[in-house]
Formats: structure tokens, sequence, C-alpha cells
């Protein structure tokens, strides 16, 4: 549950930096903002498997790039859930998917599926060898 909220507030930073970056998102408070981000990652949960399995062909013959306008799709259905979250045409529609995308990237990078963060630490176990250990820190 932990890591769920987490992403929540991921995809909420995400939707406020696309609004201050690009022109064609608009984010009208922090109660939309928030129900946005809830909503996003409601339906990157549930919608966007769905669609990734139903266009795997265009997918596939796009080499991937079908991608982005799915990204797109879900942000502008999102808007379209959310009052007070605006997203105005196809290209601000891409645009802030990626954003939104490379910053949830960020944050999932370093956060544990249960919230936490996660360390990574570099030791030498073998001399011949490096281990690296990205067990979560309590």
């Amino acid at each position: 549950m932990m890591g769920f909220l987490v992403r929540v507030f991921a995809n909420a930073l995400a939707i406020l930096a696309a609004a201050y970056i690009l022109p064609g998102i608009e984010v009208s408070g922090g109660l939309a903002l928030l129900a946005a981000g809830l909503v996003l990652a409601l339906i990157n949960a549930v919608v966007r498997p769905v669609l990734i399995f139903l266009t795997l062909p265009v997918t596939l013959v796009t080499l991937g790039l079908f991608l982005f306008v799915l990204n797109a799709f879900c942000l502008w259905l999102t808007s379209w859930l959310v009052k007070g979250f605006e997203v105005q045409g196809f290209w601000p529609a891409v645009f802030g998917a990626m954003l939104v995308s490379v910053v949830s990237w960020l944050v999932n990078a370093f956060l544990s599926d249960r919230g936490q963060v996660v360390v990574i630490t570099h030791h030498t176990r073998f001399p011949d060898g490096d281990v690296i250990d990205i067990t979560p820190r309590n």
C-alpha cells in the first residue's frame, strides 16, 4: 500500500512538472493534482496493460513507437476523467506522457515495491570479482 501511495505522489509530481514546463497541460489546484496522480496510477495499473496487449501488433510493426501514443492516450484519459486537469491536444499529451514517464522512472528507480528507498551498495566479496547488493535498508 505504501508503494502505491508513493507512486501516486510521484505521478502527481510528474504531472506538476509537465504542467509547469509544457504549454497545453494545465492543473487548477492541489486537489486536482492529487486526483490526477491517483487516476493516472490506476489507469497505468489496470487499463494500460490491456491496451498494450490489444495493440501489440501495431507496437511491433512500429518497433515500439506506438507506446508513445498509448502513453499519451492514458494521460489524455486521465485529463478527461479529472476535473481541473487539462491536456489540450495530441502533442502536449505525447510530450507530457514522455515527461511523466521519465519522472516516474526516476522515482521508481530509487524506490522498492513497498515504498522504501533502495540503497545500492558495492561490496567486494571475492578477490577477483565484485558483488552489488541492492537489498532495501530498514
